[in-house]
C-alpha cells in the first residue's frame, strides 16, 4: 500500500477581501493624481517629492502620499527617492503627451460616477435604476469622460478586429465615430455609412470631417431601436448599443442589421457582457453595476446576446476580450 500525496490546500487569507474593500481609496488617489497633473509633471523625466510639489502646486506631504500610492499600484517607478512613469502611465495619463489621455474619463469617475455609487445600496435593495441629475456643466463632463473612454475602446478595437478586404461598413447606433474612423484609417478602401440617433448625427459628421474622412462617409439620422437601414454592407458595427436598449429592442436592432448585410458580412458587437466562465471577467461585472446604478442601462449575459444573434440570422464566430475595454462578439451573416 502506497501513500498518495495530496496537493496542499491553500491557507485562507484576508488579502483579496481587504484589497477589494479598500480599492476605492486607490481609485480616488489615481483620480486626484491625474487632476493635479502628477503624471504630466513626470513626462520629461524623474522627479523627487520636493520637485513634484513645486510642479503640481500641492503640499509635499500630499504629493509624496500620492506618488507612493501610484508606485504601489504599478503606475510609477521609484528609485533613490525619485519617481518616474511606467509605460502605461506615460501612454494614458500624461495629458497632451499621452497616446490617449484618460484624464477626462478619470474626471468623470470622480465627479459623477463616484458620487452616484453612494446610492448603490438603494439600487440593490429596490432594483430601481439610478437617475443622473446633472446641470449643463455636469452633462458636459459626463459626455467628455464617456467619449474619451470610448476612444480607448476604439483604439483597442482597431488593434484586435481585422477588417482586411472589407469595403462597405454600416455603423449602426454607435454614439462614438472613433470605431469606424480608426478602421477606415487602417483600410483606405473602406467607406462607412453611419446610421445614428438623430441628435448625434451632427457631432458624428463633425468628427468624421475633422478626421479628414468626410469623402468616404455618409451620416444619417434614425432611431436605433427601429430604423431599417437596408443595403448590402459587408461589414457591420453595433458598438456600445445593446446595454442602452431592452432585450426585445436588441433583437430588432440585430435583425435590422442583418437585413442590411450581404451574405458573409462580418459583424462586430462591442459591449460589456456577463459570461459563464468559472471566473467572471472583472471589468464586465463592475460595469454591470455601474451602468444600472448610473442610469438603469443593462449589461446582458453573453449567452443571451448570442441567442439574439442566431435568431437574427447571424452565425456567432468568436469573442475577443480587449484590455481595459469591453469584449467584441464577432459574427457572420448566414
Amino acid at each position: 500500500m502506497t501513500d498518495t500525496l495530496q496537493p496542499a490546500e491553500r491557507a485562507a487569507s484576508p488579502a483579496a477581501i481587504v484589497d477589494i474593500a479598500i480599492g476605492f481609496m486607490g481609485a480616488k488617489q489615481l483620480i486626484t493624481a491625474s487632476r493635479i497633473g502628477l503624471f504630466a509633471a513626470l513626462a520629461d523625466g524623474p522627479l523627487d517629492a520636493e520637485a513634484l510639489a513645486a510642479a503640481t502646486g500641492v503640499p509635499q506631504r500630499q504629493v509624496r502620499i500620492l506618488a507612493d500610492s501610484m508606485n504601489a499600484q504599478g503606475l510609477l517607478e521609484r528609485e533613490g527617492g525619485r519617481y518616474s512613469l511606467t509605460p502605461d502611465a506615460a501612454a494614458y495619463l500624461t495629458g497632451d503627451r499621452a497616446e490617449i489621455d484618460l484624464g477626462p474619463f478619470l474626471a468623470f469617475l470622480g465627479d459623477t460616477s463616484y458620487e452616484q455609487w453612494r446610492g448603490y445600496d438603494r439600487t440593490v435593495d429596490s432594483d430601481a435604476p439610478g437617475v443622473l441629475e446633472l446641470d449643463e456643466a455636469g452633462w458636459g463632463r459626463f459626455l467628455a469622460g464617456v467619449m474619451r473612454y470610448n476612444e480607448l475602446h476604439a483604439d483597442e478595437f482597431a488593434r484586435a478586429f481585422d477588417v482586411t478586404g472589407r469595403r462597405s461598413l454600416l455603423d449602426l447606433g454607435g454614439l462614438s465615430p472613433a470605431f469606424a474612423v480608426n478602421v477606415m484609417r487602417a483600410n483606405p478602401e473602406l467607406t462607412t455609412r453611419f446610421v445614428v440617433a438623430p441628435d448625434f448625427a451632427d457631432s458624428v459628421a463633425q468628427a468624421v470631417a475633422e478626421a479628414g474622412l468626410a469623402d468616404r462617409a455618409v451620416v444619417e439620422g434614425g432611431d436605433t431601436e427601429s430604423v431599417e437601414p437596408g443595403g448590402e454592407h459587408d461589414l457591420v458595427f453595433v458598438n456600445h448599443v445593446l446595454h442602452r436598449f431592452t432585450a426585445e429592442q436588441n433583437r430588432a436592432i440585430l435583425a435590422n442589421a442583418r437585413a442590411a448585410a450581404a451574405p458573409g458580412a462580418k459583424l462586430a458587437v462591442l459591449d460589456f457582457t456577463l459570461d459563464d466562465e468559472p471566473r467572471q471577467r472583472r471589468i464586465d461585472a463592475l460595469h454591470a453595476g455601474e451602468y444600472y446604478n448610473i442610469d438603469g442601462t443593462v449589461v446582458f449575459p453573453e449567452a443571451e446576446v448570442r441567442e439574439w444573434l442566431e435568431g437574427a440570422g447571424w452565425r456567432y464566430v468568436e469573442t475577443i476580450a480587449l484590455p481595459g475595454s469591453p469584449r467584441i462578439l464577432v459574427a457572420e451573416a448566414r
